[in-house]
């Protein structure tokens, strides 16, 4: 779907819409825990209906009324078939999950999602006579987890961690997960300890180990999610453009690690700076498109942009050349420089929400047509309408 974006100045209130990151925790959370849990703020995005549609495959009831989820676990007896559709973290969630049965479970997406890859899993469960088979679009597995001692990478993705965090707490015995490298998404880690012990479910850490005790329950409860920095990094973003934007909703107490956007943007403002994004690589679209209008800046810790719903970087350089702006990618870092001008064909969203989102901010500026907007309902399906409010309009084009 092409969608023109016309130039305007962004003015006045917004919500942020609430946080997928924290969303997708607290629906596994109240998935796993006995009786009846309510989760108030779940968005209408696909993500949310990937981490739903796998609650479902576990055999758990719920139902949604609103954005409020009712969630009662009443027993593990589902089809244990995962549609993941292009989720990542529900992929990697929901794998240890649906090992804690011992059953064959099958998982299943976009070929994007799967060509990702999950071998970090692979290697810390070779040892426990986990099989895996992957074919186009599919991953099965076999074989049952046992607690035990885990090693691994803290600088590939933390949804490995948190995806063992959610399951080793149910096991008989004890576990350690031990991280071999630096750990570049701490952020996210605390995002999913603050949820698990909403439920009752405690988790220690000392230096680079996290202690998890065996036979813990989790405890239903009734609970909300807080509002999204990631995305309102976007809305927020049009400050940067002239605009005079309050963001409403965020806990600036939150442990979102995306929250630095603002500290960044206020970096972006004052000159050309160097940033360091290994632990919020979610803001990597939004920042080089500002960076790329505010005179330019060098980020670090880019590596795994690669890996995400596009090759961030290279979708990103690709659609900041036609607005004549260099982009200079390195194995670990990037440089954006400035002067951005009206682009001279139109922009492509490469299958990729935060990408569209980060191109519309330019567009806003200078009017142009983006391809492939429909990507935006991966995480805010409202995006264009939330923003016509602020005076920012667009139409479908053919």
């Amino acid at each position: 779907m092409k969608r023109r974006i016309n130039k305007g100045i962004a003015v006045g209130k917004i919500t942020a819409p609430p946080s997928k990151s924290v969303a997708h925790r607290l629906l596994i959370c109240g998935a796993l825990a006995k009786g009846e849990s309510v989760i108030e703020g779940i968005s209408q995005s696909r993500d949310m209906e990937a981490t739903l549609d796998c609650i479902k495959a576990l055999g758990v009831e719920f139902s949604k009324t609103g954005d409020t989820v009712s969630i009662k676990s009443t027993s593990f007896e589902g089809d244990y078939v995962f549609n993941c559709h292009e989720s990542g973290s529900t992929l990697r969630f929901f794998i240890p999950i649906a090992l804690l049965s011992g059953r064959t479970c099958t998982f299943v997406g976009r070929d994007r999602l799967m060509a990702r890859g999950i071998e970090v899993y692979e290697n810390a469960f070779s040892h426990m006579g986990i099989t895996c088979v992957k074919e186009s679009g599919k991953i099965t597995l076999s074989g049952k987890l046992s607690h035990g001692v885990f090693n691994l990478p803290g600088d590939v993705s933390s949804q490995y961690i948190s995806g063992l965090m959610f399951a080793l707490p149910l096991l008989d015995g004890d576990s350690v997960i031990n991280i071999t490298t630096e750990l570049e998404s701490a952020p996210y880690i605390d995002i999913t300890m603050e949820c698990l012990k909403r439920f009752g479910v405690e988790i220690a850490k000392s230096g680079s180990s996290y202690y998890i005790r065996g036979g813990q329950e989790y405890k239903s409860c009734t609970t909300v999610v807080e509002g999204d920095f990631s995305n309102a990094a976007f809305l927020d973003g049009f400050n940067l453009l002239g605009g005079d934007v309050s963001v409403l909703g965020l806990n600036d107490d939150s442990c979102q690690g995306d929250k630095v956007y603002r500290e960044y943007y206020q970096m972006i403002k004052d000159g050309t700076p160097v940033l360091d994004i290994s632990a919020c690589p979610d803001l990597g679209p939004v920042l080089f498109a500002l960076a790329s209008v505010n005179g330019g800046a060098t980020f670090l810790g880019t590596r795994r942009l690669k890996i995400k719903e596009s090759d961030r970087c290279e979708a990103m350089r690709q659609e900041l050349s036609k607005l004549g702006v260099d982009v200079q990618i390195f194995e670990n870092s990037v440089t954006v420089s400035g002067g951005a001008k009206a682009p001279v064909r139109e922009l492509y969203g490469h299958n990729d929400h935060r990408i569209v989102m980060a191109l519309t901010l330019l567009l806003s500026r200078f009017g142009g047509v983006i391809d492939g907007c429909e990507a935006v309902s991966k995480s805010y399906p409202d995006f264009f309408e939330r923003i016509a409010a602020l005076g920012i309009g667009s139409e479908i084009v053919q």
